[in-house]
């Protein structure tokens, strides 16, 4: 995805995405299953500060709709605010969720952790959840060697084995644990229940790795009874114990927080630092829709985060149903793409412009216990939390095309190759940060020199009708003031992008891809690419050093900067600020300008060795496995199948070769460092007949890219991708072409065809 074409059929040899019953994950069990190789693992984040140990964090449990909603040929809720999340959980109520490849990239992309969900509701699983704890049962008659056998209820390990080999599998982190059923047999089974979720979170850590995770939502309590807390206290404390954290139900009292924490205070605990429990390991529940919430949900969400008080009272938040800004406004009049978008920008981080913060009325009439509660003005949700960068680009090279998941066309290296004839497409996939320090605002400053007229005011948007890759850029307009100062011919703003973490010494390649409008806006301009330290430590200025021979203009007023980046040695690892510095000057600057910027990408990667050869990707070759859709007329469906290929790499020429004798202890060469990876491909498809010269790819059309399913190097066939493309054709040549981590589009010496025979 994206895909061309709509109706497209169910992709044929794809895993279950979710497991219905205990039984179905047996069966999933029995067969042999190979890793997904085209889910990102996960890469922690830095710790941005010593505080930020001690804070609240966020978490985000996405409901929305059921799951599995996404579809190529149609624009759907995306998550955008990952900076401010450190856990999300992917939520349904099958008996096991398993979040989505693309979800669990954008996740990982961003430093963010993605739990699946193990959920028991209703009264037909009831035997399911005994049946978790005592394994599967065997097909043959079984029983104790010995009549005096204990005949207390056992705990197998099987099921934990299992979800955490799925967890492997898959790619992602852990679970939550969600048992909305009463446990019939009591104490017993709630203390069989409790070694169980150990034996889960040891699984969990002994194959996914120490950062996986196991947390328990306030439901049954320790006679087996379901009665939901709404805290954390002694009823529910024994199943928080072997979990990692704690996820609170919805409707509790504006003095819960303050109590459950003193609760917790109270606790005697014993053990390592890591398995000892903190209060930001308990997240207090918020249902964004409001039912029984105090506050009222909604953009009021920020009434009950007053009480949790993630800063100073130290619990964290768990957000859950956060799509209500699309699921409550879809059927409104006038509701499209871009009026949520303004409201999800408001919920998150307010809006861009002071006027436009909403009306949020207490939902509780005079006389309510909730209604004594004085929360004060609106606050976003980035108001609670640090923002914090994504992983280190030493540990996971970074680049953002500013997607927010949806488009609704595609582009590469500027051009548009297919514009989609639906309401757009979604791909979490490709969803990558829209810029963590744009919205709602741009904290602009004067760069060279404190300037006494105020600062311009700059509103970024999403532009879906241009883009250097994939499907928009971002565009910030700037209103810049008139001013009679006498050096107001030439000014120079700062416009900040994105945070990221540094580390001393290591020397980084930063590079951005944007247009402008100086011509037509009357000015003479120039822009650069900067780095700043968050903070005033003079010890952590960055070395910025241009790299000429990367930059200049390229296709359809695209322009490239690179620089390179160095933090001094000796320093600790430091998060920094990203962005742009715009000199401009006017003939008359008494006037007001219009300055529009458009930003396509943005990569940070480690400078190669300069002592090292640079090996290049290039897929090798591409193979065709035919698989028609079984409910497609075979004519349809005679070029579908499985595209497959290999991504290998080649070495720059060998310029000397010199060894002073079989002693010389010097290598004949230099050790090669690895290549990019790619971070998916395009696909694109010519009728074509054999052996007709002039043949070339740039006339084949775009059919989709990668990313769904999560494999590596795959890509379906749909007959509804070819739909009016072969209709007469005998022979189709499919193209494969790669698009490196770093947001190089491969050139097509690089790349490869398939020809296929219908």
């Amino acid at each position: 995805m994206p895909l061309r074409g709509a109706a497209h059929s169910p992709l044929a040899g794809d895993e279950a995405p979710f497991f219905r019953s205990l039984a179905d994950l047996d069966e999933w069990a029995s067969k042999p299953t190979a890793k997904l190789t085209g889910c990102l693992p996960f890469k922690p984040r830095p710790s941005v500060s010593d505080t930020a140990n001690h804070r609240g964090k966020l978490l985000a449990c996405h409901d929305y709709k059921g799951g599995y909603t996404e579809k190529p040929e149609a624009r759907a809720y995306t998550f955008n605010f990952w900076s401010l999340c450190d856990t999300f959980i992917y939520f349904s109520h099958h008996r096991v969720t398993i979040p989505p490849s693309g979800w669990i990239n954008a996740a990982h992309r961003q430093g963010v952790k993605m739990l699946g969900t193990l959920i028991f509701e209703h009264q037909e699983s009831e035997a399911e959840c005994l049946r978790l704890l005592v394994g599967r049962l065997p097909q043959s008659q079984s029983g104790p060697a010995h009549p005096n056998a204990m005949r207390s209820l056992p705990v197998s390990p099987h099921y934990a084995r299992l979800l955490a080999e799925l967890a492997q599998q898959r790619g992602f982190d852990g679970y939550l644990l969600n048992v909305e059923v009463p446990l019939r047999g009591s104490v017993e089974q709630t203390r069989a229940l409790c070694m169980w979720i150990a034996l889960l979170e040891h699984e969990l850590k002994r194959v996914v790795g120490e950062h996986a995770q196991v947390m328990w939502y306030d439901s049954v309590i320790l006679d087996g009874r379901l009665a939901w807390q709404d805290r954390l206290n002694a009823f529910n404390l024994p199943f928080f114990m072997p979990s990692n954290s704690f996820f609170t139900n919805y409707t509790w009292g504006p003095n819960y927080p303050s109590l459950m924490a003193n609760y917790f205070l109270s606790l005697a605990q014993s053990g390592d630092e890591e398995s000892v429990k903190k209060l930001r390991d308990i997240f207090v529940g918020i249902d964004v829709w409001g039912r029984g919430q105090h506050g009222g949900g909604g953009t009021s969400c920020y009434k009950a985060m007053t009480h949790i008080d993630p800063e100073f009272l130290g619990l964290s938040v768990a957000l859950f149903g956060h799509a209500w800004t699309w699921e409550s406004e879809q059927d409104k009049p006038g509701w499209n793409w871009d009026a949520w978008w303004k409201y999800e920008r408001t919920l998150w981080v307010g809006p861009a412009d002071a006027a436009d913060t909403p009306d949020v009325e207490d939902p509780h009439p005079p006389g309510h216990s909730d209604s004594q509660c004085n929360h004060g003005p609106y606050k976003p949700i980035s108001s609670f939390f640090l923002r914090e960068p994504p992983p280190n680009p030493s540990v996971l090279p970074f680049f953002t095309s500013f997607s927010p998941g949806v488009g609704q066309g595609w582009y590469v290296n500027g051009q548009k190759v297919w514009e989609a004839t639906t309401d757009g497409w979604t791909d979490v996939d490709k969803n990558s940060s829209t810029g963590d320090l744009l919205w709602p605002r741009p904290a602009l400053a004067w760069h060279d020199f404190e300037r006494l007229e105020p600062l311009p005011a700059a509103l970024p948007s999403i532009d879906m009708h241009d883009a250097w890759l994939g499907g928009n850029s971002i565009r910030i307009s700037l209103s810049v003031a008139g001013s009679d100062a006498e050096d107001a011919f030439f000014r120079c703003l700062w416009i900040p992008i994105q945070s990221l973490a540094l580390s001393p010494g290591t020397q980084y390649i930063a590079t951005l891809v944007y247009k402008d409008d100086f011509v037509s806006s009357g000015v003479e301009g120039d822009l650069g690419l900067f780095a700043k330290v968050t903070g005033d430590d003079p010890a952590g200025e960055i070395t910025i050093a241009p790299l000429g021979a990367q930059c200049g203009d390229m296709d359809r007023g695209w322009k490239r900067l690179s620089v390179q980046l160095t933090l001094p040695a000796g320093v600790s690892e430091m998060t920094c600020a990203l962005g742009m510095v715009l000199g401009f000057a006017a003939e008359d600057p008494t006037g007001p300008l219009k300055l529009v910027l458009t930003i396509g990408s943005l990569a940070v990667h480690p400078a190669p060795d300069p002592t090292m050869a640079a090996p290049s990707p290039r897929i090798i070759w591409a193979d065709h496995r035919s698989s028609p859709p079984p409910d497609v007329p075979a004519t349809a469906g005679r070029f579908s199948g499985e595209l497959s290929w290999e991504v290998g790499e080649y070495l720059p020429p060998l310029t000397s070769l010199s060894l002073n004798g079989p002693e010389d202890p010097k290598p004949a060469w230099p050790t090669s460092s690895l290549p990019p990876a790619l971070l998916y491909c395009n696909v694109y498809a010519l009728p074509h007949t054999p052996g007709k010269p002039g043949v070339q790819p740039e006339d084949a059309s775009f059919i989709g890219t990668t990313g769904f399913g999560g494999r590596a190097n795959r890509f379906y066939v749909d007959p509804a991708c070819l739909a009016s493309l072969v209709d007469e054709a005998q022979v189709v040549r499919f193209y494969v072409q790669g698009v490196t981590e770093r947001g190089v589009v491969l050139p097509w010496q690089d790349c490869v065809f398939v020809d296929v025979t219908g």
